[in-house]
């Protein structure tokens, strides 16, 4: 699938502005991570289509969020066993699977920082451009702020990638930078 066909699958399946929005961010940092990490135009593809429809059937279908999309919607579109198993795995309270995979370790690792950073922008006259780390472990100490978010998860991601979380945050601060 190309990147076109994504976006208008997930258009037909989301219309809120502030989940598409997450679904990008998730893609950049996906990518990101994926060319950092030095991998193949392939993989870098999967990585970013992984980030871009993890939530794809969290607006339609949220109880069945995401066994919708991986057992029925993904499947009939074409998309790789590696990217379902990834969308899967973002999810492991829901599904039963544990992000094992280099892909789905990461997927784990940025989808609720995503969503976090993206609150903590939203909070900022300049947004991300002059975000500080400082600025997100402040908030994460914060139970009421984002209080949807869950900490933990947020912490086990960036173990799940080998991270300190500072640096974890850092590098999706220069992300979102551009």
């Amino acid at each position: 699938m190309d990147r076109e066909k994504s976006k208008k699958l997930l258009r037909e399946y989301i219309d809120s502005e502030s989940l598409l929005n997450h679904s990008e961010m998730v893609a950049q940092a996906m990518e990101a991570y994926a060319r950092h990490l030095g991998k193949t135009g392939q993989e870098i593809e999967e990585w970013w289509t992984a980030g871009l429809l993890h939530d794809l059937d969290w607006e339609k279908y949220p109880d069945e969020h995401p066994s919708k999309a991986v057992n029925e919607i993904l499947p009939n579109h074409g998309y790789s066993e590696q990217v379902i198993e990834a969308i899967k795995a973002h999810a492991p309270d829901r599904t039963g699977k544990e992000p094992e995979t280099e892909m789905e370790r990461y997927l784990f690792a940025c989808d609720e920082l995503s969503g976090f950073m993206n609150a903590v922008s939203l909070m900022r006259p300049n947004k991300f451009e002059d975000m500080k780390v400082k600025s997100v472990t402040k908030k994460l100490k914060d139970a009421k702020f984002a209080a949807n978010v869950p900490r933990e998860d947020i912490n086990k991601g960036a173990e799940l990638i080998g991270m300190e979380l500072r640096d974890h945050i850092a590098f999706m601060i220069d992300v979102f930078r551009t």
